[in-house]
């Protein structure tokens, strides 16, 4: 089938999904090649932070979720993970990659055109070529396939500053830098998140990418931390599911105004295996990796707000998380179908939809507002 998906609703009947193998991206001080010692070192105590154990689990719930989009009737494409963790060099910095998991997070598909995202974070500079061996396979039967100009990363291009209590950042609008999972399709029209994995100037490259039939709305009252799909989830024409805690009334992007909106906030809270990993692996292997001059993510968790990360298989059934039993109650309270699986790490790997990448809907270009 050739590439297609205009929206985040239609009959899903193609995707990409992650794999788990998984290290912390490590970033080396200089653009120095870093000896073996120093080197195996990092590796070991990155790998650490990532038993066999919790990958075997992060693969199982993969599985699952590959099994459900077959079993739909989806067909399901998984990415190469070879040499994602070889140091590479710039001449301005050293990195080297995570994973390739998070497949929304650099790549958004419009129409039959696919966007490589320019990331601000240094270690996904080659994560999107896991992905190549599936696009030259879509790429026999032709589609529009553009890359954004890879943003040099100099300097103090991150500002930070704190919101609620957190420490977050704002990126410098000196050269394009956007993440994919920072927009949600709908139609011709995009909602674009400036965040701190999103500047104006990346939405304003897209923009000029995608041309007259397309329109992007930005927005950066909702939230200033990192990706939109936790916070402003599209169910349906005229259906949408808001974060309650990010979003109300008062700061409800404006292209939504008309549309029904299902406002969420009994989100479950952080398990307590989930902290207990966090502060007695995570925790301390970033400090030992800090120690030694190179930086890491390990000191990160995403929010409990991932768990409204959800997929929709089409405009009537959707995949949850199956701990969020609250609002799974409220998905069916709105007559939706909600098909239930096991995603226990999301909170160090990322969601559901995080996961996944929607190559072909069953949909055509619309516009859904006035």
């Amino acid at each position: 089938m050739k590439v297609n998906s205009h929206n985040e609703w239609d009959k899903l009947k193609e995707i990409i999904v992650g794999n788990a193998e998984s290290i912390a991206p490590l970033i080396f001080p200089t653009a120095v090649p870093v000896d073996a010692e120093t080197r195996e070192a990092a590796y070991t105590i990155a790998r650490n932070a990532f038993p066999d154990w919790f990958l075997e689990e992060v693969a199982e719930d993969l599985e699952e979720l590959v099994g459900v989009l077959e079993q739909f009737g989806a067909k399901v494409y998984r990415p190469v993970t070879r040499d994602i963790h070889r140091i590479y060099s710039t001449p301005h910095w050293s990195a080297c990659g995570n994973n390739v998991y998070n497949m929304r997070d650099l790549h958004l598909v419009v129409g039959n055109t696919v966007i490589e995202s320019p990331s601000h974070e240094k270690h996904r500079l080659y994560e999107a070529t896991g992905l190549y061996e599936i696009w030259y396979e879509y790429f026999e039967d032709g589609f529009k396939w553009i890359a954004g100009p890879k943003p040099r990363l100099e300097g103090d291009y991150k500002t930070p500053f704190y919101e609620d209590g957190k420490r977050l950042t704002r990126l410098a609008e000196n050269e394009i830098m956007f993440e994919a999972a920072n927009t949600v399709k709908m139609g011709k029209d995009l909602l674009y998140l400036v965040s701190s994995s999103g500047n104006y100037l990346g939405a304003k490259w897209l923009q000029s990418v995608l041309g007259d039939e397309y329109t992007v709305h930005t927005t950066e009252e909702i939230y200033r931390s990192s990706h939109i799909d936790s916070t402003v989830l599209c169910l349906r024409p005229g259906l949408v599911l808001l974060n309650a805690f990010r979003v109300d009334e008062s700061n409800c992007p404006k292209i939504l105004d008309k549309w029904g909106k299902i406002y969420f906030n009994d989100i479950l809270p952080f398990p307590e295996e989930a902290i207990a990993f966090q502060k007695n692996v995570r925790n301390k292997a970033h400090e030992e990796l800090a120690a030694m001059g190179i930086e890491s993510n390990l000191s990160d968790m995403s929010s409990e707000w991932i768990g409204m990360n959800v997929l929709s298989l089409d405009p009537d059934t959707v995949i949850v998380d199956k701990r969020q039993t609250s609002l799974i109650r409220t998905l069916e309270k709105h007559k939706l179908t909600v098909v239930p699986i096991s995603f226990r790490h999301s909170y160090f790997m990322g969601g559901i939809h995080c996961s996944t990448l929607d190559t072909v809907r069953e949909s055509k270009l619309e516009r859904y507002f006035d």
